[in-house]
């Protein structure tokens, strides 16, 4: 009926004990990982327990020492509060070239992801880079062995007292616990540290908080919860655990962005040089020659770094190439409540086409800004020739004739595929 079911099926790959891979959009109903692997034949429902639950990360420990593996870590401790036997592994899609040798932060991570019981995979590691600790000494002493941070922050220390270990390091960021570094780094220490010992009390010190900043929904909360963990001088509050750790994305505007960029790279000749999919890791840039460039986060570096936002910079949630047309079309995703939103948007993409795709590509291309939508709403309802493409939460696939010209391929190759 000409009507997507919100399910994509894999093919081209054959294996005799899976006769099918089906892939359905999911989101976490807090901090979760990017993806679930079930093998039954009938549709998942959050209680049961997955096969496998994976995190990617296309982060380097060359550009970020915390957020490639600290900051990662937290997911898989809030995995083991749902699902305790399911595997849990760290796969890392480096797209350009990392360091050499791993730096100390790298090393101490991928030591505690492995002692929280976490297979690392897409990197070529030393036994002795990735091996677990041994016993809670062995943790505290390659810690506190590392190099400390410049004079004035608070190193992340532990300290064993008896029956009390004291773990030092600094929550506070911008008026609230948001020092997403040490949530993660925090966070795995905390789980490694009730891998060897689960009596002692633990202690966050030197946070800078107060007690205003803890509120009962906020992710370190929940896992100072889960690992009965003191912040000195405050009370925790009680977490409000989700009953479920997922649900089927029914609302999302990444359902259509997700579904265009899929529909182009298998039915046209288009491809997409850039994707950062609502709440999805960002990708990186893709130029003409094929290099991976990161994209910067502000428009105004000093600005930005004193706190001014208004300089960060505005990216698509997809920049989509199409060779034969020679256009280059940067899309903004949008529910379709929000279209209007979207449309305004659009004119936020001046210094990425300026600084990214008219130095990378040639000139030959045209560059087209285009909003694409998802949800409850009718095709007859669009006027507006800023929207190229609605996929309607009843799978409805919607064009115009102003819509770009690979959408309309896109979804022309689509449909007769599947006559």
């Amino acid at each position: 009926n000409n009507r997507f079911t919100f399910e994509y099926d894999v093919i081209g790959i054959t294996c005799n004990n899976v006769p099918k891979i089906k892939i359905r959009i999911i989101s976490g109903n807090s901090s979760f990982v990017d993806y679930l692997v079930y093998f039954q034949e009938k549709l998942p429902k959050p209680e049961e327990e997955p096969l496998y639950a994976i995190e990617v990360t296309k982060t380097t420990d060359g550009e970020s020492r915390n957020t490639g593996v600290y900051q990662r870590g937290t997911k898989f401790v809030f995995l083991d509060r749902y699902y305790p036997n399911t595997k849990k592994i760290m796969l890392y899609d480096n797209q350009i070239e990392d360091n050499k040798e791993p730096t100390d932060t790298n090393i101490f991570g991928n030591k505690m992801l492995t002692t929280n019981n976490v297979s690392i995979l897409g990197k070529e590691l030393k036994m002795e880079h990735y091996s677990k600790f041994k016993d809670l000494d062995d943790l505290i002493r390659h810690k506190n062995s590392m190099r400390r941070p410049p004079k004035g922050n608070v190193p992340l220390l532990i300290k064993k007292e008896k029956d009390l270990i004291k773990v030092s390091g600094r929550l506070f960021k911008s008026g609230s616990l948001a020092h997403d570094p040490n949530i993660g780094a925090l966070s795995l220490i905390m789980s490694s540290i009730r891998k060897f010992d689960n009596k002692s009390k633990i202690i966050i010190t030197q946070h800078g908080l107060k007690q205003n900043h803890l509120t009962s929904r906020n992710k370190f909360i929940a896992i100072c919860n889960l690992l009965n963990v003191e912040i000195e001088g405050l009370q925790v509050p009680k977490y409000n655990w989700p009953k479920k750790y997922w649900h089927y994305e029914e609302k999302g505007e990444k359902l259509g962005t997700i579904f265009i960029h899929i529909v182009v790279e298998n039915f046209t000749k288009g491809y997409s040089i850039f994707d950062n999919h609502a709440g999805s890791e960002k990708g990186y840039f893709v130029t003409s020659a094929g290099d991976m460039i990161p994209l910067q986060k502000y428009t105004n570096r000093d600005k930005y770094k004193s706190g001014d936002k208004d300089y960060a910079m505005r990216i698509p949630d997809l920049i989509l190439i199409d060779p034969n047309q020679n256009e280059i079309i940067n899309i903004e995703g949008k529910t379709f409540d929000n279209r209007f939103a979207g449309i305004n948007e659009l004119k936020d993409y001046d210094f990425i086409e300026k600084e990214y795709i008219k130095k990378h590509y040639s000139s030959k291309y045209k560059i087209i800004r285009s909003v694409v939508l998802y949800g409850k709403g009718n095709g007859t309802d669009i006027t507006e020739t800023e929207i190229g493409f609605l996929l309607t939460n009843d799978g409805k696939l919607e064009i115009w004739v102003w819509s770009p010209s690979l959408f309309k391929e896109a979804i022309k190759n689509l449909k007769d595929f599947w006559r």
